[in-house]
């Protein structure tokens, strides 16, 4: 029989094991996803709400920058068109004919403009935590545990991206004059294959240039992302 200080004793030693290992925490996030552009006047506000919840326990936000609005005299530096692709996937089960900016979607199941005082948080109080399979990161891997896949089984996306705060200065278009802040923002999009139900371990290719890694598992066409673990 062993009492609770030894049971506490054991589970910090693993919970050491894991940080000396490199490995990212399991717990459920949060993932917010902003759809943005340095493009669009009526982002800044949004773009300023994930600031402030970015560094949220429990909370994976992203900023995805777009390209739709490029047109308009201002190319987005952080635009891609996999970015766009994303967004516009979400839009049919979201029960939206196309996508606008800026556009907040959390764990790929609940969305709203963001840019109103306190959106986004009252957009992660609804959405809770993703409910699948456990995830972690570490050791050049990931690991995906045994759960229940949605038919045909899920995407396993690799996002790289900016970990903190940068600001861009503007000098056309919409926000001619600006320096627009953004939060976490996406530099890359990679899918790096399917989960089908069954744990399941995939090499993690190193990141470079100082970007950090989070991984998503999500339900195929812009559904539901099951579960998401960050470094």
């Amino acid at each position: 029989m062993t009492g609770p200080k030894t049971t506490l004793g054991r589970l910090a030693g693993a919970a050491l094991i894991a940080l000396a290992a490199g490995t990212a925490s399991a717990q459920p996030l949060t993932v917010v996803e902003l759809f943005t552009s340095q493009g669009c006047s009526s982002c800044p506000p949004a773009n300023a709400n994930l600031i402030k919840v970015k560094d949220q326990p429990g909370v994976l936000a992203l900023s995805f920058n777009v390209t739709y609005w490029d047109y308009l005299g201002w190319k987005d530096i952080f635009g891609r068109p996999e970015f766009t692709q994303r967004q516009v996937n979400y839009e049919p089960p979201l029960g939206h004919d196309g996508p606008f900016t800026p556009q907040v979607v959390v764990n790929g199941s609940h969305d709203a403009v963001g840019a109103a005082p306190g959106e986004i948080q009252s957009l992660i109080n609804k959405g809770g935590r993703t409910q699948g399979p456990e995830l972690s990161l570490g050791n050049g891997k990931v690991s995906i545990g045994a759960g229940t896949a949605p038919g045909g089984g899920a995407d396993i996306w690799l996002v790289r991206y900016d970990k903190g705060v940068v600001e861009v200065p503007v000098s056309r278009g919409e926000n001619t004059g600006r320096t627009l802040p953004h939060a976490n923002v996406v530099h890359s999009l990679q899918r790096l294959g399917r989960w089908s139900g069954k744990a399941a371990t995939l090499p993690l290719p190193a990141a470079g240039g100082g970007l950090s890694t989070a991984v998503l598992v999500q339900a195929p066409g812009g559904g539901p992302i099951l579960a998401a673990a960050a470094d």
